[in-house]
Formats: structure tokens, C-alpha cells, sequence
């Protein structure tokens, strides 16, 4: 009978652990890098790096594939728009990576909202189509 009391109480113990960090997850972090794993129906392509961070300021920027962006956000609960024009730098990349990256900004100037998923992942939702969806970075 103890037996079976010390493992209630270790189960009930996990649960509301794993619970509170479930509870952490779910709000978007401000001065976080959120990297890029899908635009719409697409994963990125092998070894690019695409983010986005979120500033007090109401500024977003992050990296593009090739370029560097930046532009100005709002967030209103689960509403987030970004405002356009965004701006970038001008570098030139391979073709396949600059068409990544057009379709990432062009994406990104329709976002009308923000959720997590079952998963925990980000998801930045536009108008229509699929989302952007994004992991957390840990921080080092």
C-alpha cells in the first residue's frame, strides 16, 4: 500500500510539472530567435537558416536565408501583423535561396495571426495557405 502511495504521489508530481512548462510554452517570447523550419507547405532547404525575433519596441527582424530584415509588428493577443514594406539588405545568393527567402518575406507581410501547435511549435498564420511554422532557439 505505501508502494502504491509513493508512486501516486511521484505520478501526480510529473503531471503538474509537465503542466506548468506545457503553461510556459504556450505565450510568444519577445527577444527570442524563433527559427524557420517551414513556409506554407515547404520545409526549408538543407543547410539555410531563416528567424525571427520579436523586440519590446514592437521591431521584428531576424535573417531571410540571405538577407537581413526588418520591420515593425503588431501584437494584440493571438493577432500579429507586420508592417510592409520590410526592409532588407541586398546581398545575392543562388537562385534556389533567394526564391526561398522571396517567398518567406512575401508570407510574412500576410500574417494575421499566431498559435502554438500539439507540438509546442510556432505557427504564424496568414490570411490564406499554410503557416510559418517555428522552434524556439535555446539561448547559450
Amino acid at each position: 500500500m505505501t508502494r502504491l502511495l509513493l508512486l501516486l504521489m511521484i505520478t501526480m508530481s510529473s503531471c503538474s510539472s509537465i503542466q506548468k512548462n506545457q503553461v510556459s510554452l504556450t505565450s510568444l517570447k519577445l527577444q527570442t530567435s524563433y527559427q524557420v523550419e517551414w513556409i506554407g507547405e515547404r520545409p526549408l532547404m538543407d543547410y539555410s537558416y531563416l528567424n525571427i525575433i520579436l523586440d519590446q519596441d514592437n521591431k521584428a527582424y531576424g535573417l531571410a536565408g540571405c538577407n537581413y530584415w526588418s520591420t515593425n509588428y503588431q501584437l494584440h493577443g493571438n493577432k500579429l501583423t507586420f508592417d510592409s514594406p520590410i526592409n532588407v539588405t541586398k546581398k545575392v545568393c543562388t537562385p534556389a535561396l533567394m526564391e526561398q527567402e522571396q517567398r518567406f518575406l512575401d508570407t510574412l507581410k500576410t500574417i494575421k495571426s499566431w498559435n502554438f501547435s500539439d507540438i509546442q511549435q510556432l505557427q504564424l498564420w496568414p490570411e490564406n495557405g499554410q503557416p510559418i511554422k517555428l522552434w524556439a532557439e535555446e539561448k547559450k
